[in-house]
C-alpha cells in the first residue's frame, strides 16, 4: 500500500522529469492537440457527469414535486367580469371593445 501513497506523491522536481519525458517522447508541435484532447476528455467526462447526478436526483423525487415545479399556473392579465347585466341590450363584442380600450388606457 506504501508503494502506491508515495507513487501518487509526485514532487515538483518528479514532475519536471516527467514532463521532460513526455516532451522528448511526443516532440514539441504534438503537446498541444495532446493537451486539447485531455481538456476536451476532461469536459466530456464533467458533463456526463453532471447527466447522471441530475437523472438520479430526478428517479429520487416523487412525480408530485416533479410536476408542480413544471407546471405553472396561467395569470390572467384581462379582469374577469361574470354576471353582468347587459344595459339597454348591448351586445357581448362591446363590453369586449370597452374592456380592451380601458387597459389600453392603462
Amino acid at each position: 500500500m506504501s508503494l502506491i501513497a508515495s507513487f501518487m506523491n509526485l514532487a515538483g522536481p518528479d514532475l519536471i522529469i516527467i514532463l521532460l519525458i513526455i516532451l522528448v517522447l511526443f516532440g514539441a508541435k504534438k503537446l498541444p492537440e495532446l493537451a486539447r484532447g485531455m481538456g476536451q476528455a476532461v469536459k466530456e467526462f464533467q458533463k456526463a457527469k453532471d447527466e447522471f447526478n441530475d437523472e438520479l436526483h430526478k428517479a429520487g423525487k416523487p412525480e408530485t414535486e416533479t410536476a408542480k415545479s413544471d407546471v405553472k399556473p396561467a395569470q390572467s392579465t384581462v379582469p374577469r367580469v361574470e354576471n353582468q347585466p347587459t344595459s339597454g341590450g348591448e351586445k357581448p363584442e362591446t363590453r369586449l371593445r370597452v374592456a380592451i380600450a380601458r387597459l389600453a388606457r392603462k
